[in-house]
């Protein structure tokens, strides 16, 4: 019997990074291939690069370089670079890393059973289209493997909003919406194989407009459906454009028990001026009126945003608004960042503020943030959640899971096993997690 080849693959980035590796393995397990959790041992190597970070494309040459030795060892090894950093650097990174043998951009994956082959005749491939073929429909099904209790599940790919920040509009390409149909059998196919929980995915995932039945279905009605699939017990949803939240979601949001009560809802500033530059397409007000009307349709969400400071020509006061919008919204988690350029991007043209104001700025906003974090966490201890159990803890008995609201919790749960939801009542409330009691 032929030994199957291994395949190692490195994730960077978001969670649409993380479906998308899943997916790159399943294309070329048809090839033979079978994840290894180990570099050393692999006949291929796959990097799943992300460009929304300081320095991307450095951290992923500098991580080829640790290869070298391994590739000089082992010389039929096939080294792979995929996502937003091969779609951003294409040839640049065969010229500056001789060792690798394929590139392939995050919309032409599906090709890369074809570009193994291609390699593995010695041949470099790139590929770094956007094609006009669905690449879901194209790769080889998931198999019939069990699942754990939660998954991603990607709707939407691309943004038209042209942040001026951003490079997904260039890695990614424009918005493009999978049909209603295949989202809702890739769903059924995740419960049968034991998933419980599914987040649904897009670079802008509220302006999902998927063709469905009576034609094109918004996100509200794709989750209206999917929340009819039996054996489904949570939906999420990430992340989202406070331009894009309309009628229908904002009312999903209060009436859909299976739609969980929390929401990534991206602002970055709260100064209109830096918002205009930054093409955010809303301001401060507008934000604040979405946040009223989330609210009002569901009181107990619990909201996350992304922040950026130190954005070209944001002065003290654009920086004091950001500071007044957290204040007023409460934040129950969030990520923020310093701006840095990416090239090729509008913001990247302009003066740039100095490195120590970003870092006093990123210090200040930081600890507000943790603060609210820690203070709404705090306030769940007695409240009653549900908690979807995922794996079993560090202490004999122990179970870990995800609450409503995305918290980590603990519980000591002797015979309760992965899958399994829960009523649970809070206890007590750590640094990162909370602790609970069954029901």
């Amino acid at each position: 019997m032929t030994e199957p080849k291994k395949l190692f693959i490195k994730t960077y980035g978001c969670q649409m990074n993380v479906y998308d590796s899943e997916r790159m393995a399943e294309a070329l397990g048809g090839q033979g291939y079978v994840e290894t959790q180990s570099p050393d041992d692999a006949d291929m190597i796959l990097l799943n690069t992300c460009h929304i970070r300081e320095k991307a494309a450095e951290k992923v040459y500098s991580e080829l370089g640790r290869y070298k030795g391994l590739k000089a060892a082992k010389p039929d090894l096939k080294i792979g670079v995929a996502g937003c950093v091969a779609q951003a650097e294409g040839e640049e990174i065969m010229r500056r890393q001789p060792l690798v043998d394929l590139v392939v951009g995050p919309q032409s994956y599906h090709r890369l059973p074809e570009m193994e082959a291609k390699a593995g005749q010695g041949v470099k491939a790139l590929d770094t289209d956007f094609p006009e073929e669905d690449k879901f429909e194209k790769l080889k099904s998931r198999p019939k493997a069990k699942r754990g209790p939660s998954a991603f599940l990607t709707v939407q790919e691309g943004c038209d909003k042209f942040c001026a920040f951003c490079v997904v509009p260039y890695t990614r390409g424009a918005e493009v919406s999978r049909p209603a149909g295949r989202i809702l059998d890739e769903a059924r196919d995740l419960v049968e194989r034991g998933v419980r929980e599914i987040t649904l995915l897009g670079q802008n995932v509220n302006a999902y407009h998927g063709a469905g039945e009576g034609g094109d279905w918004g996100l509200a009605r794709l989750i209206w459906a999917l929340s009819e699939i039996d054996g489904l017990a949570r939906i999420r949803f990430t992340t989202s454009h406070p331009n894009d939240m309309d009628d229908a979601l904002i009312e999903a949001h209060g009436t859909c028990d299976k739609l969980m009560p929390y929401l990534h809802l991206p602002v970055q500033s709260g100064s209109d001026r830096i918002l205009k530059r930054m093409n955010r397409s809303h301001t401060r007000d507008d934000y604040f009126r979405l946040i009223d009307r989330m609210r009002d349709a569901r009181p107990d969400l619990h909201l996350s945003g992304d922040f950026i400071v130190g954005f070209p020509e944001e002065t003290d006061q654009d920086f004091e608004d950001t500071l007044d919008l957290i204040r007023r919204v409460e934040y129950g988690s969030a990520f923020s960042f310093k701006y840095s350029t990416r090239p090729g991007t509008p913001a990247a043209e302009r003066a740039q503020l100095p490195e120590d104001v970003k870092d006093e700025r990123l210090q200040r906003l930081q600890g507000l943030l943790t603060e609210q974090q820690r203070r709404l966490q705090d306030a769940m201890v007695g409240k009653t959640v549900g908690v979807l159990f995922e794996k079993t803890g560090r202490l004999p008995g122990q179970m870990v899971g995800k609450s409503d609201y995305l918290h980590a919790v603990h519980v000591a749960a002797e015979g309760v096993v992965p899958g399994e939801l829960r009523q649970v009542k809070i206890v007590e409330s750590g640094p990162n997690s909370l602790k609970g009691e069954l029901i």
